[in-house]
């Protein structure tokens, strides 16, 4: 067995640590691979790989998208070029809507009685992307709320007062994208889409025909049940079973770095990935 994670996250989008600081906590706890997945940027994929590379930890270049559906539907990309024109024209608008967005949010939570303005969350982000951890984070250290959960259940999450919709690209978009980037798309914690089993089947069986590579089956979001569930469907539908922790520091408390997997779970060498 070897430890993996293939879907973390840094400072530059949702996480509480530079990619750096990453590198050398896969090194500390003996992780033999890594992939910095941060949403809708790489901006910290140089400083990821040259630390790790200094770190002797094997990386590789990754993303996470978010795309357009009635449910949480994420795709990880994993050896992307972070370099790729379309892909970046792609995160750029992203985020462009997003701080569109968080404007929104600010405004929403002032009017909710909360100072928060979006100045203050982009210090507090201290990154690229601004997301709403960053607001929770703001929320509490002002007295708002008692922690981070309450922030969301209140006023950030689907039910709060605050909470605006994303505008998000649709699947095959993102598929194509990570595609003719060089990359593998892989879907992101399918339990969080909530389907039930014939309605997830529909979905893997849509997403592959337009080229999904992988399936996470191991996630810090699923049972031992789950994983099992999944590890079945990855087979039956011709994907390749992946393993990511969906680390973010600080902003998802009771997450390690690292999962256990048998050393032949994926074929690294398509990854990239030398192995001994």
């Amino acid at each position: 067995m070897i430890l993996i994670d293939l879907h973390i996250h840094s400072r530059c989008s949702d996480g509480t640590l530079s990619p750096a600081s990453l590198a050398e906590l896969a090194r500390r706890r003996r992780v033999s691979v890594v992939a910095l997945t941060d949403h809708d940027t790489t901006s910290g994929q140089e400083e990821f790989r040259r630390a790790c590379a200094r770190a002797e930890v094997q990386s590789l270049t990754g993303v996470e998208l978010s795309a357009e559906a009635p449910y949480t539907l994420h795709i990880l990309g994993y050896r992307i070029n972070p370099h790729d024109v379309p892909l970046q024209t792609a995160l750029q608008e992203i985020r462009v809507y997003r701080d569109e967005r968080n404007e929104t949010i600010c405004r929403r939570l002032r009017e909710a009685g909360c100072a928060v303005d979006l100045e203050e969350v982009e210090r507090e982000a201290g990154g690229e992307v601004v997301a709403r951890p960053h607001m929770a984070r703001v929320l509490v250290r002002k007295g708002y709320v008692p922690n981070l959960l309450a922030a969301f259940a209140r006023y950030l999450g689907r039910d709060g007062v605050a909470y605006v919709p994303r505008r998000r690209l649709s699947p095959a978009h993102c598929l194509r994208l990570i595609r003719e980037s060089g990359g593998f798309p892989v879907l992101a914690h399918p339990g969080q889409t909530n389907l039930d089993d014939d309605a997830l089947d529909d979905l893997l069986r849509k997403l592959t025909d337009e080229g999904l590579w992988g399936l996470e089956c191991l996630s810090s979001h699923h049972s031992s049940e789950t994983i099992f569930r999944y590890l079945e469907r990855a087979s039956r539908f011709g994907l390749y079973p992946t393993a990511g922790s969906d680390f973010h520091g600080e902003n998802r408390p009771g997450v390690d770095l690292g999962v256990p997997v048998s050393e032949d779970l994926l074929p690294w060498a398509r990854l990239g990935i030398r192995l001994g």
